[in-house]
């Protein structure tokens, strides 16, 4: 690569966008290129054990790149928005004091957002939480979508009808602040540490694709026996692994809900509506440097846009 100034800042970039466009890679030939190392942002990757269905990079496939925030939670630990922020952010620090660059890389919505526009979120009381989880698990889905539609029109309008634990979120703290849950979202402003933020799309007909193909690789690749392996350490027990896309079909499969073509299928349908929802979050961010990622110059593309933004940072390439 080129010579740099001594003074030129290192800042990290974010690889965000929605699921199969080819973000992995991307952000594995920009961690090369620039020096940097990767910090996941995907809530499922934190998952141990949660592999073949969240498509994460094996140790083997990361190119000897340190990767940050995968690995993290046992199954049977919740997922939260919260620690996330702070534990990712202690590592963005910590790889911008090494002189590296951190190469942010994932596409699960809200953790970009909290992570970049630094997210602070409203109180939680694990009683009124429980509460509504509880009218979740027996009443289902439409009684708390009808509960949100009482307590918080706007958002019962704007949160999918299938995201149960979201629902419940914006019912506890509309309870708690007795303000809309709307009250609680980050404003979009300068991204923390001045991160260029770059997003990866692609056609829809070809992503739809990738989606199937990808999801017969997982069943291929065992999906079903990855699965079975973690209800053994407790996977029914978790709160949000459980519910993750395609270890959830799965699960109903081993009870007898439906056969291994419908579990299959309902995984595709799932994949393909969570990346219409990532789509639609993502394109409202003003400061989104979109790219192709069926571009065959895809690297040079994302390296263009970060020196628009600023010019690489100094750390050596590997």
């Amino acid at each position: 690569m080129e010579a740099v100034s001594v003074d030129a800042p290192i800042t990290p970039v974010a690889v965000v966008g929605p699921t199969a466009t080819g973000k992995s890679d991307l952000g594995l030939d920009l961690a090369e290129a620039l020096g940097g190392e990767v910090v996941n942002i995907d809530a499922m990757q934190q998952y141990r054990g949660m592999d073949i269905g969240t498509a994460k990079l094996a140790p083997e496939e990361r190119r000897g790149i340190p990767h940050h925030q995968l690995d993290v939670l046992d199954v049977t630990e919740t997922a939260t928005v919260a620690r996330y922020q702070q534990a990712a952010a202690e590592d963005v620090e910590a790889i911008l004091a090494r002189g590296h660059r951190p190469i942010i890389v994932g596409g699960s919505m809200m953790y970009v957002q909290a992570l970049l526009d630094q997210w602070q979120f409203p109180a939680t009381d694990p009683q009124v939480r429980a509460k509504w989880e509880a009218v979740l698990e027996s009443e289902g889905l439409a009684a708390i979508h009808r509960a949100l539609q009482e307590a918080d029109p706007a958002a019962a309008a704007t949160i999918l009808p299938t995201d149960g634990r979201r629902m419940v979120r914006a019912l506890e703290v509309v309870e708690l602040t007795g303000k809309p849950f709307a009250a609680s979202q980050p404003t979009i402003g300068e991204p923390r540490w001045d991160t260029v933020i770059l997003g990866v799309d692609r056609e829809t007909a070809e992503l739809d694709d990738r989606i199937a193909r990808r999801t017969d690789l997982m069943f291929e690749l065992g999906l079903v026996d990855e699965v079975q392996r973690l209800v053994e350490v407790g996977l029914r027990d978790g709160v949000t692994a459980r519910r993750a896309i395609g270890y959830a079909q799965v699960l109903a499969f081993l009870d007898g809900e439906y056969d291994l073509a419908e579990a299959r299928e309902r995984t595709f349908i799932g994949t393909r509506r969570y990346v219409r929802r990532q789509r639609s979050w993502f394109r409202r961010d003003p400061r989104i440097h979109w790219l192709d990622g069926a571009d065959p110059k895809l690297l040079d593309a994302a390296l263009d846009a970060v020196r628009q933004v600023h010019p690489p940072s100094t750390a050596p390439p590997r």
